[in-house]
């Protein structure tokens, strides 16, 4: 996370909770297209930050939903609370907050089965996040965790399944025929080695870009260890949709 923030020179605060990362940055759109790139990430949320007293969350929470609901329209409140040295529960605060929003702005209606609008509030020790909405990521695993391979890539399917592997934990090295830059925007620490490079050590598997009807012409036995064709299952199609995501950063 910090070494992509970096790289996307981003200026950053990075702190761990014990279920959440927070990010505190300048640039916030700037900090949450880097955050996206990043495998291991589910979601992002821009939250406004107030502390763990109920009126102040009260307060934050009304003044949060101006200009996000209008006359008419449906909301609700989904609340959740960390830690048990709070004098409130989580429905507590959710009944709060809603009343709070709901004298706020005119015309509003609650519906907690099935909402027009949401709000999150979430109480963690001594401080209170809300917001709206989750950014969907990339999710995966985080790179490095589940070992180093190699990708020999040839064409997009190779880069498409070299990206897949990178978010199933690999930390990838790439020997490449063709310009594969793209991956640096998901691991700005890409390593490449020529094509006449002998393998770096403590490999454990090597990467193909391979169709199912080119697989008779790869011959796995000369390697010694696994080899992974995450795409053999892709059709032509699905590939090309999956790079254009995979460009599109």
């Amino acid at each position: 996370m910090l070494t992509m923030l970096a790289a996307d020179g981003v200026e950053a605060l990075v702190t761990k909770g014990e279920a959440r990362f927070y990010v505190e940055a300048t640039d916030i759109d700037a900090a949450v297209r880097s955050l996206r790139k990043v495998f291991g990430i589910a979601s992002v949320s821009v939250a406004e930050v107030t502390t763990a007293d109920m009126n102040d969350i009260c307060k934050a929470a009304a003044d949060y939903s101006q200009g996000k609901v209008h006359s008419g329209q449906t909301f609700a409140v989904k609340a959740r609370r960390e830690g048990n040295h709070h004098p409130f529960t989580s429905m507590d605060v959710g009944r709060e907050a809603g009343s709070a929003i709901f004298e706020a702005n005119e015309g509003l209606k609650v519906d907690l089965t099935n909402p027009e609008k949401i709000f999150y509030v979430e109480v963690r020790n001594n401080k209170t996040y809300i917001f709206d909405t989750y950014v969907k990521c990339h999710a995966g695993l985080p790179i490095g965790t589940q070992g180093r391979v190699i990708a020999e890539i040839n064409n997009d399917r190779g880069i498409v399944s070299a990206w897949l592997m990178m978010k199933r934990g690999c930390k990838v090295i790439v020997r490449s025929e063709i310009d594969c830059s793209i991956l640096e925007s998901y691991d700005p620490d890409l390593k490449e080695i020529a094509l006449d490079a002998n393998d770096p050590k403590k490999v454990f598997g090597y990467v193909w870009g391979t169709s199912l009807d080119e697989l008779q012409d790869v011959d796995v036995s000369k390697y010694g260890i696994p080899v992974y064709f995450p795409t053999i299952g892709m059709s032509d199609e699905e590939v090309a949709d999956l790079l254009k995501m995979i460009r599109d950063v």
